[in-house]
Formats: structure tokens, C-alpha cells, sequence
């Protein structure tokens, strides 16, 4: 049972060291979001899945070892959490207290990469309607209609507003 507790803990803290890494990488995300740097959005992205690949060979490490513990202690791996398995260790107060402290640091680093990536999330959104804005304007004035636009001898020029022509444009 210690050598499994053992390796919960070492697994729960490399776990937290990765999620700090994802913390940094989501706080250099949010200026190059404001920014409109998609290169280095895409740079940023491709390290964040490295990352969320490691995240997840722990997880599944961590319920692999989890359920290993369930079945020594004779309890449901469904119900065993992490501080039922604090509370449990009364008896081995150094694992205890190690489990307890990566517990609260897992706990606070995944509220803050939750955050921020909630934060830039609303970002891209924000962008996203600014873009399709611009669009709709761009596109409302080549769709305007033609003005009367005269010239100082009273002749009629025919422009159309925002500039465009009215002839054929063989770009599009």
C-alpha cells in the first residue's frame, strides 16, 4: 500500500508541474491573442497538445493506481477521492501531508489554467465577432447603391458609395 501511495503522489505531483506548464503557456497565449500573432498562436497550441498528451498518460497512470489502491483498501474506485485518501492516511502523516499539499496545488494551478483560458476564449470570441463585423461592412459597401453624385457643371457621375465602380471587377 505505501509503495501505491507512493506512486500516486509522484504521479499527482508530476502531474501538477505539467499543468504549471500549461499555465505559462496559456498566460503567453493571451497577448498574442490581443496581439493577432497567429503564428505564434499556432507555436503556442502545438506545445499546449504536448503537454495535454503528458497530462493525460498521468490521468490515466493516476486512475490506474487509484483503482489499485480501491482494491487493497477494499473500497469503490467510484467513490475514492482524493481526500477520502487524506483523511485515511492518519497513520502515515508525512504521506499525508505531501498527498494534502499536491492535492491543494493541483487543485489551485487547474483553477487558474481553467481561468485563463475562459479569459482568452472570450478573446478569440471578441476577435471573431470584430472580424465578421469588418466583413459584413466590407461586403454592405459593395452592396450599396448607387448615389447621385453630382458634378459642379450639374452632371450626374454615377459613383457609387464607398468608391466602387460599378463595372465589372475581373479580380473576383
Amino acid at each position: 500500500m505505501a509503495s501505491l501511495m507512493e506512486e500516486l503522489i509522484d504521479c499527482l505531483e508530476t502531474e501538477e508541474k505539467e499543468f504549471e506548464r500549461l499555465l505559462i503557456l496559456s498566460q503567453k497565449k493571451t497577448p498574442v491573442i490581443v496581439n493577432n500573432k497567429i503564428t505564434e498562436l499556432e507555436q503556442i497550441t502545438e506545445e499546449e497538445q504536448i503537454i495535454v498528451g503528458r497530462i493525460t498518460t498521468l490521468e490515466n497512470k493516476r486512475e490506474s493506481v487509484t483503482k489499485d489502491i480501491a482494491e487493497v483498501i477494499n473500497k469503490d474506485v467510484e467513490e475514492l477521492k482524493l481526500t477520502t485518501l487524506i483523511e485515511l492516511m492518519s497513520n502515515q502523516p508525512e504521506q499525508r501531508k505531501r498527498l494534502s499539499t499536491v492535492h491543494d496545488k493541483l487543485s489551485a494551478t487547474v483553477r487558474q489554467v481553467r481561468q485563463v483560458n475562459e479569459n482568452n476564449a472570450q478573446l478569440i470570441s471578441n476577435a471573431l465577432e470584430m472580424v465578421n463585423f469588418d466583413l459584413s461592412v466590407v461586403q454592405a459597401m459593395r452592396q450599396a447603391p448607387e448615389t447621385a453624385n453630382y458634378s459642379k457643371g450639374g452632371i450626374n457621375t454615377g459613383s457609387m458609395l464607398g468608391g466602387a465602380s460599378g463595372g465589372f471587377d475581373a479580380k473576383q
